[in-house]
């Protein structure tokens, strides 16, 4: 892994992601690597020669001088990167970021696959509007492993329920949902007392890490290659909108609610979880909408 630090101008930008209208990446590149991360992209920018997951740039910035302009405006801390990778625990870049808006008022969202995040529990809590998400998509730790070097998933849901005993906004973000690989429900049965949200996401094989992920099927699960050509290479919709329905009825069976799209700051915090469908097919979209 090569860590470098570097100087930015700014710690927190316009964002155009329907989960905020700021994002603040304290790090460029993560030590977790997932063989489907869609941040991948950002290489062509950062001018790295290294291969995507084997390099960690560690932002440094002056300090925010007016925290109260961001009162009642959404900042996701990190929309391109891990927050609370391993290297967070050196050099506490995301904590900075949030001792410095510890002030200000804003709505923050958070998304890890860490437990690192434990460490600022205390300074978390003190922000009245703050949600805070790990990434789950199995609970095969061998299938963990071959995709990503996070935590294993039996921390991030002891993360997840010490967040949520402690009162605050929790979700369980079952993303990338993997044809026929992850199976959501079992997922949704586990967390469901762990969190007051659980979003879903597809898998997107749209980035350069699509021939990654055509491999890995064809060697560990090769009787699901033609599905994966069905998705991803001729772009059918079957497998989503059966998944789709699946989980209404299911959702039904666990007396939880099935929306999509909603903005988790209004949801209330229930005792029971809220389902928030954020599959990308815009059709799947629409009939979500027209059901809720």
């Amino acid at each position: 892994m090569i860590t470098k630090e570097i100087k930015v101008k700014e710690i927190i930008s316009k964002s155009n992601l329907p989960v905020g209208e700021y994002s603040a990446n304290t790090y460029v590149g993560c030590e977790h690597d997932c063989k489907y991360c869609y941040a991948s992209f950002m290489k062509r920018f950062t001018g790295h020669e290294e291969s995507w997951g084997q390099f960690v740039d560690v932002k440094y910035w002056d300090k925010i001088k007016n925290p109260q302009k961001y009162r009642d405006k959404e900042i996701f801390i990190s929309s391109v990167t891990d927050p609370y990778q391993p290297c967070e625990e050196k050099h506490k870049r995301t904590r900075t970021l949030l001792e410095e808006l510890k002030d200000s008022e804003a709505k923050i969202s958070i998304s890890t696959k860490s437990d690192l995040i434990l460490r600022d529990l205390d300074l978390i809590k003190s922000f009245p509007n703050i949600r805070v998400a790990w990434s789950i998509n199995t609970l095969d730790e061998n299938f963990k492993n071959d995709m990503d070097k996070g935590v294993s998933i039996e921390r991030r849901f002891n993360a997840m329920k010490i967040f949520h005993d402690n009162g605050i906004r929790t979700t369980c973000f079952i993303s990338p949902i993997f044809p026929e690989i992850t199976n959501v429900k079992e997922i949704i049965e586990k967390a469901k007392d762990k969190c007051n949200l659980i979003w879903l996401e597809n898998l997107n094989l749209r980035g350069t890490f699509k021939p990654i992920i055509f491999k890995y099927i064809r060697e560990k699960y090769p009787h699901l290659i033609s599905l994966y050509n069905e998705i991803y290479n001729y772009g059918k919709d079957f497998y989503w909108e059966r998944l789709d329905n699946e989980l209404k009825e299911f959702a039904k069976e666990q007396g939880l609610e099935y929306k999509t799209n909603e903005d988790s700051f209004s949801s209330p915090f229930n005792a029971k979880p809220v389902i928030v469908n954020y599959f990308y097919h815009s059709k799947i979209k629409k009939s979500a909408q027209k059901v809720s």
